[in-house]
This record gives C-alpha cells, sequence and structure tokens, in this order.
C-alpha cells in the first residue's frame, strides 16, 4: 500500500482546477497545499479523501511520456461521474466507462488525459449491483 503520489505539472492552477473536478465524484478534495516558502523548493496541493492527501501535485520538473494513476471508485456510478466531471473540466477522452474483461470479469473503468498528458482512471472492482 502505498502513503501517497505526487508529480511535477505545467501549470499547477490549471491542474489544480482539473483535479479539482474530476476527483470530486470519487469524494477526494484538497487536503493539504504548501508553498516554496514552506518546502524551500516546490509548491503543491494536495488531494484526497478528508484528512489524507494521498495524491500531490506540484510545481517542478513535469514528467516526460506520461504517467498512469487509477483512482478507485466506490460504484459503476462513481467511474462514469468521474468521466464526466473531467471531461467537463477539460480533459480528453483516453477510453469511455466501461468493462475491461481483459482485466477480469468485474473491472469497470474509465480514463482521460490529464491537462500534462498523463492517463487518469477511475476504476471498480465490484459486480453491477
Amino acid at each position: 500500500m502505498f502513503d501517497h503520489i505526487g508529480f511535477g505539472v505545467s501549470d499547477l492552477a490549471r491542474s489544480r482546477k482539473f483535479y479539482e473536478l474530476a476527483l470530486a465524484p470519487l469524494g477526494m478534495a484538497v487536503q493539504m497545499e504548501v508553498t516554496q516558502e514552506q518546502t524551500g523548493s516546490y509548491e503543491g496541493v494536495g488531494l484526497g479523501p478528508p484528512s489524507r492527501p494521498l495524491f500531490w501535485i506540484g510545481t517542478g520538473e513535469t514528467l516526460r511520456g506520461g504517467l498512469h494513476v487509477a483512482f478507485a471508485a466506490a460504484d459503476r456510478s462513481s467511474v462514469d461521474a468521474f468521466h464526466r466531471a473531467a471531461l467537463d473540466a477539460g480533459g480528453r477522452d483516453n477510453g469511455a466507462p466501461g468493462l475491461r474483461p481483459h482485466y477480469h470479469a468485474n473491472y469497470y473503468g474509465a480514463f482521460v488525459l490529464d491537462p500534462d498528458g498523463n492517463n487518469i482512471e477511475a476504476v471498480c472492482h465490484r459486480p453491477e449491483e
């Protein structure tokens, strides 16, 4: 189990807005912010469930080649809501919500590209109720 993940983005304000909107359907919001004065080198924003900044974006060197991050969704409707919210926030479709049986029978996921081209996914592993 990881504690948190973080990476640099090319425009922190733009990416913050994207992730705040895209991750809201998954129950995630900004939990913490750090300034360059506090860190000595970068500023960043940590998003996650209440009191748990699990996912960090910040200033600094951006990745080359893209990153894939998958967020757990409680149910399939949350995956659908994530996909809609991410597209409305300026993300680009990289795989509409649906079953991905090549992973397993109940793998229901959706993929979007964030403002820097990273592949962001929401996935539910539960059977449809």
